[in-house]
């Protein structure tokens, strides 16, 4: 008798909403219809561009953008405060009408997730189906459009969600696979960002089908364990299974100055504030994991930034004492002025098959940062 998993063909959709904080803005606000608009900080409290509109987006404008900087692209740009409440909400509506069609729901963040489909009788086991009708629903029920990729596995999904935006459709079938991943640019690919973009180029290769052309070794010469994989993506193979328990792998908080921060001193009297925040939401989640290194993140007013961590230690030191010294350090890398400062902690999961034994030794320490 067959196992069912290897009859049934991977179903795998990404759901993205197109500009999500602005379309819940639009939509609760029908006069920003067609304007330029941003969720963001204010430019003149240094804030930075959470999203902007699609008018705003032809303007040059883009997420992670300074505000002041998206004023000078687009003078007449609405930027308006972020409502995360409202979001959330709208986040939970999405992921009810989600839960419609399979239980098997990976969240990537408030406005997109992966749904494997595989198994759902809805639609009589469309992807393509049961993708317009989740458009159709989020539109209908939330007031915003959603774009939606459906391909055999969570890399091909990723890329054919973001190929008609916004409320696009794209599918991939197990016979369009190889032509579609064969053109595709090579900027396309998960984890290839410019860096190792240009590092492709230079040595002439475009596309996934030019990528082909060279041994997982030479790949594995060039951009180290990377190397497999892109070999694996330039023929649209990608295996993993969703990741139906999403876990921290950190927690860190981070703050952007009004004024830079000009000496060592101005920058240890912002780290009281910073570590107590971290300890208060590190509280909620104590008891389910424990802190193995302490990190910090400095961003100088030239945009450069550098980062440091280290390994927890036994001594009683108070964690205060520890991130200022750190973070000392860091800022001796560029010895300029600061705008932003960071501090946070890397975590053991200790729900983890084989950890959980461990849970006495590391609840020892289970509080420090």
């Amino acid at each position: 008798m067959q196992e069912p998993n290897q009859s049934v063909q991977r179903k795998i959709l990404h759901v993205d909403a197109d500009a999500f904080y602005c379309s819940v803005e639009e939509r609760d606000d029908p006069t920003l219809k067609g304007k330029a608009f941003a969720v963001g900080g204010k430019a003149e409290r240094r804030g930075v561009i959470a999203t902007c509109s699609y008018a705003a987006r032809k303007s040059g404008v883009h997420s992670a953008m300074a505000s002041y900087r998206a004023l000078r692209l687009c003078p007449d740009l609405i930027i308006l405060p972020a409502r995360f409440d409202v979001y959330k909400s709208a986040s939970r509506q999405m992921h009810a009408i989600f839960h419609r069609y399979t239980e098997r729901i990976e969240p990537l963040s408030l406005d997109e997730a992966y749904l494997d489909v595989s198994h759902s009788s809805n639609c009589q086991g469309s992807g393509t189906l049961m993708a317009r009708e989740i458009m159709q629903s989020v539109l209908d029920e939330v007031g915003i459009s959603v774009s939606v990729g459906v391909a055999p596995n969570k890399f091909l999904a990723k890329v054919a969600s973001d190929w008609n935006k916004p409320n696009g459709l794209c599918v991939i079938t197990p016979d369009q696979v190889q032509d579609f991943v064969f053109e595709l640019p090579v900027e396309k690919i998960h984890g290839v960002g410019k860096v190792t973009a240009q590092k492709l180029h230079s040595k002439g290769i475009m596309t996934c089908g030019m990528l082909r052309q060279y041994s997982p070794v030479e790949l594995c010469r060039w951009f180290g364990s990377f190397g497999e994989r892109l070999w694996e993506l330039a023929r649209g193979e990608d295996n993993r299974a969703l990741e139906l328990d999403r876990r921290r792998k950190s927690l860190s908080v981070e703050h952007t100055f009004d004024a830079d921060l000009q000496d060592e001193q101005s920058i240890l009297t912002q780290v009281k504030p910073l570590v107590e925040d971290l300890s208060r939401r590190f509280q909620a989640i104590r008891n389910e994991y424990s802190v193995t290194k302490r990190f910090v993140k400095v961003k100088f007013n030239d945009f450069s930034q550098t980062t440091l961590e280290e390994m927890i230690e036994s001594d009683e030191l108070a964690p205060e004492a520890h991130f200022q010294a750190l973070l000392t350090r860091a800022w001796q890398r560029g010895n300029k002025p600061v705008r932003l400062l960071g501090v946070g902690v890397r975590l053991l999961d200790l729900r983890t098959s084989g950890q959980m034994q461990q849970l006495e030794l590391f609840e020892r320490r289970g509080g420090r940062i």
